[in-house]
């Protein structure tokens, strides 16, 4: 066992009997419910919207050697420059050579997965570059020297209480501050710093091929303060994230809104398709996209699994996983938490390394269903067990036990042959550490259905 699972396994028990964080986690995630159930009611013919969203991802995935060059064409047009990135070092190099460039020292963030997968902050941090998140969020957990807990509400367990008494001492504000007292203060903190910042770095949530646009969806305004006052905008942005034409936006907002929060459609919607020209009277005088691969490319060879690069980031798989609802994001120590990330991590970071976290689910199929481009996430996580085991990254242990355990169980003269008592014996020695100390392992009876069934004909 890897000193990952076994950290999960620790995390996790911990974090499944702390009542006050259920608590938490069950009130949001149920306000969530509640707006997303109101907001798919409204949408005729879903499950068509949804196989037609499927469509488009699957038709993406298998052109995208067509789709990545032809919008990198179309981005170049309007003036904008296109960095291909293989990995995390090579895109945060990449940043830090136009960050030096321009002799730059401050940068402002919107909320952006990929920068949390590259591990960005941190990076430029290393390198005495000030980076700070604006989206309330991401700067609420930036505060606290954590990570995103949620793929789309990144301080989701915390409490106004908790966020109260964060602001209480960092800031001084008043101990029983309403969410909208903080929420000024913290708008008052950064708005100066958009001002002054010299680069700006978002994500994206869509790549348009046919127009080179770079879409974000957002509901706080930050990613547009962060886009238009810099004079340099970076963008960093997963090579999945291409959709064909400007029309598809008309299904993938929605969408990606609804399912994400309940909204019919998101605040702020932005497309960009380059620095600014020169009858614009705002927007940055550079801009670049960096198309990261980062193991994506690993994962669209996997046939069968590629599907896991489908994903809009909405959200929905965690808010209905009850292996989330009870473990939380952290536990799972990735950038994408829940189900989808228990798909797509062990290919974007190693099997070996993160195999234990398709193995956290219980295959209830809630994920699959709620998804908006249809995933067949549960089939997935099965999938990358299937793989775990071909690819010998189980334990000896292990392999052993299920070894003779397939044996026996595929011999009726052997299952016929041991009593109930023997039985119950090896089960008790195989499985007492694997099957959770806080479950009653199985009970066999002490004569096999075969036998019951002779003596009760005789």
């Amino acid at each position: 066992m890897s000193s990952l699972s076994e950290d999960f396994l620790k995390v996790t028990e911990a974090k499944a009997f702390d009542l006050g964080h259920r608590k938490i986690i069950n009130n949001n995630i149920g306000k969530y419910d509640t707006a997303v159930e109101r907001g798919l009611s409204r949408i005729a013919n879903l499950e068509h919207i949804k196989k037609k969203a499927h469509v488009i991802k699957w038709k993406v995935m298998e052109n995208l050697d067509k789709f990545l060059p032809e919008f990198e064409a179309n981005f170049q047009k309007r003036g904008g420059k296109v960095i291909w990135a293989n990995n995390a070092d090579e895109a945060n190099q990449e940043i830090l050579e136009i960050i030096k460039k321009a002799k730059a020292k401050t940068v402002i963030k919107s909320k952006s997965m990929v920068t949390e997968e590259i591990h960005l902050n941190q990076f430029l941090e290393n390198h005495g570059i000030d980076s700070l998140e604006s989206d309330l969020g991401e700067y609420i957990v930036q505060l606290l020297g954590q990570k995103p807990y949620h793929i789309v509400t990144p301080a989701m367990h915390l409490s106004k209480e908790d966020i109260a008494k964060l602001f209480n001492e960092k800031f001084n504000t008043p101990i029983d501050a309403t969410p909208q007292q903080l929420t000024l203060k913290a708008r008052e903190l950064l708005r100066d710093k958009y001002l002054s910042a010299d680069v700006g770095i978002t994500g994206a949530n869509f790549l348009i091929a046919d127009s080179g646009g770079v879409c974000i969806t957002e509901n706080e305004g930050n990613a547009r303060l962060t886009t238009t006052f810099p004079k340099i905008h970076i963008a960093i942005v997963g090579i999945e994230k291409i959709i064909p034409t400007t029309a598809d936006l008309d299904l993938f907002w929605p969408m990606l809104a609804t399912h994400g929060t309940g909204q019919n459609l998101t605040v702020y919607n932005t497309i960009l398709n380059g620095p600014k020209q020169a009858y614009e009277t705002d927007g940055p005088e550079e801009m670049y996209v960096i198309l990261l691969d980062n193991g994506r490319t690993d994962l669209l060879a996997q046939k069968n699994q590629r599907q896991g690069l489908y994903c809009i980031r909405c959200g929905a798989c965690l808010n209905a996983c009850p292996i989330y609802k009870n473990i939380g994001g952290h536990s799972y120590a990735t950038t994408y938490s829940g189900p989808i990330g228990s798909i797509i991590t062990p290919h974007l970071k190693g099997m070996d390394d993160f195999k234990h976290l398709s193995y956290a689910s219980s295959l209830c199929g809630k994920c699959s269903e709620v998804c908006p481009v249809k995933i067949d996430i549960h089939k997935m996580l099965l999938l990358n067990r299937q793989d775990a085991v071909k690819n010998n990254f189980t334990s000896q242990a292990e392999k052993t036990g299920w070894y003779f355990a397939s044996k026996a169980l595929n011999s009726r003269k052997l299952m016929d042959y041991f009593s109930g008592k023997t039985k119950n014996f090896f089960i008790k020695f195989l499985f007492k550490n694997t099957w959770g100390k806080n479950r009653n392992l199985p009970k066999i009876a002490d004569k096999s259905f075969s036998k019951q069934w002779k003596e009760g004909r005789a």
